[in-house]
């Protein structure tokens, strides 16, 4: 019997580092990814939930390390990937997805602190897990780096606008790192979601009537759930997508098309 070749989504022998990855998006990033093969270091701000995500993947055989980290200090995020690189000796995949959005309102009405903290943790957390991971990729021979941005990033919101043009900034972020790293063979992409039933986004979706009309409006009628996003990460993550970077692959069930 022939032995079949490895499939292309296989992540076996990775290690792949996800932020914000105890619940919600992140979560299933982790998840998906560890269900592919890959060793995967999951991170939030409390170790309490790190420690029960650790818990809940051994229990499913799945290699994990976990330590909390809050992405908008910088030397936290440097324990992190050192952690990473000290237990299995340098990181393949790194998902930036912790985010932040403290603030609904109009633009000209957000405070100063509230503009400050979407950027500095939507945004310049991002270019830091970059600059602490690209390098090693490189020398491993490529990697994958992904963030998580928005469809707010690419459409027009009344109430959500400086966490938009945070995601903005990660899409453009994507292509300019793209293209610096690409002769290095590290790619770099994007995951654009769309309404995702998430913690994160429970005032978006829990109101009865706003969530009627968000489906009505949606080509495929119904919201994201967070697995809908995770299978793409690891997409992008394996060798099906080594022809792919400087992209925001959008996921949003064809709301941005209408």
């Amino acid at each position: 019997m022939r032995i079949m070749d490895r499939s292309p989504f296989d992540l076996s022998g990775k290690v792949a580092l996800v932020t914000g990855s105890t619940r919600g998006i992140g979560k299933s990033i982790a998840e998906e990814m560890a269900r592919a093969g890959a060793k995967v270091v999951v991170s939030s701000r409390k170790a309490e939930a790190c420690e029960q995500v650790r818990a809940e993947f051994e229990k499913q055989g799945y290699q994990v390390l976990a330590q909390p980290c809050n992405v908008s200090r910088k030397d936290e995020l440097q324990a992190l990937v050192d952690a990473a690189v000290k237990r299995w000796g340098g990181i393949d995949i790194a998902v930036a997805n912790a985010a932040t959005n403290p603030y609904y309102g109009p633009l000209t009405a957000i405070p100063d602190e509230a503009f400050d903290k979407i950027f500095q943790n939507n945004v310049k957390s991002v270019l830091w897990l970059a600059a602490l991971t690209l390098p090693g990729m490189a020398e491993r021979g490529g990697g994958s780096f992904i963030t998580v941005g928005s469809i707010g990033g690419i459409v027009a919101n009344t109430v959500i606008g400086a966490y938009g043009m945070s995601k903005a900034a990660d899409h453009m972020l994507v292509k300019n790192l793209a293209a610096e790293w690409g002769p290095k063979n590290v790619r770099v992409n994007a995951i654009a979601p769309g309404l995702i039933q998430t913690d994160f986004a429970r005032a978006l979706w829990e109101d009865e009537k706003r969530r009627t009309e968000r489906e009505a409006a949606t080509p495929l009628r119904r919201l994201g759930e967070p697995k809908d996003i995770g299978a793409i990460a690891v997409f992008l993550a394996s060798e099906a997508a080594a022809f792919i970077t400087g992209q925001a692959i959008v996921a949003d069930g064809g709301v941005t098309i209408l």
